[in-house]
């Protein structure tokens, strides 16, 4: 049976790419054997997809990576509008549909936040539920993360999507004392109920791909997978 997540945030630029990174790297160091796949559902802008094409040996085509693609880099429904295109999701999801069947581990790069929308009636939240894909948020280590992670939490709730845990992740350097004051983990575990899996720390080098498979094997992956 393959095994699925779904990597979102509490926002744009949460650290969703260096986590779904890191988990690629820890899947291709330690189990060689397993046929890993990474899946970026719609992209607006450039970015994902190539990095995902050059950092792994995917034997993916950009567009089974990203199957659906826009140019502007703002959110779905308005780069559709801009392009005069629609988002057709019943693509996207046959797309990921035939990933799953040929890959032991699929990684699924959200867009944004979980809040974001996908169309104008949908938002990520809601493809997630929909679409049953286990999820973990990243929260990234900064003054509101409190408040973010529970608002965030709040909506994943109300949508119905289940919810693995959260990962806290370092967007730029921080110390152990800003750590434990911006994101105290017991305070944040006890307001949302949901488990903090770990901290990713700042990385210079954000391709060092051994790097980031001991940091992704610091954290409690058996909750995810």
């Amino acid at each position: 049976m393959t095994q699925t997540l779904l990597i979102t945030g509490t926002n744009t630029d949460a650290g969703k790419t260096v986590l779904t990174t890191a988990l690629a790297a820890y899947w291709q160091t330690y189990y060689p054997q397993k046929r890993l796949g990474i899946f970026k559902p719609m992209q607006t802008g450039t970015g994902d997809w190539e990095h995902y094409h050059q950092q792994f040996n995917l034997d993916q085509t950009p567009q089974e990576i990203a199957p659906l693609q826009f140019s502007h880099p703002v959110a779905p429904p308005v780069a559709a509008e801009r392009e005069g295109r629609s988002i057709e999701l019943k693509g996207v999801w046959q797309a990921l549909n035939r990933l799953q069947q040929q890959r032991d581990v699929v990684l699924v790069e959200g867009l944004g936040g979980l809040g974001s929308p996908v169309t104008h009636e949908l938002t990520v939240a809601d493809i997630a539920r929909d679409w049953k894909l286990p999820s973990v948020i990243v929260v990234p280590v900064a003054l509101g993360a409190i408040a973010q992670s529970v608002a965030t939490v709040a909506l994943a709730r109300q949508s119905g999507v289940h919810l693995k845990g959260i990962v806290l992740n370092c967007v730029q350097p921080r110390s152990a004392e800003e750590i434990a004051d911006w994101t105290p983990i017991q305070l944040i575990q006890s307001l949302t109920q949901v488990p903090i899996l770990g901290i990713l720390p700042h990385l210079a080098d954000p391709t060092d791909l051994s790097k980031l498979a001991q940091v992704a094997s610091e954290l409690e992956l058996e909750r995810l997978f």
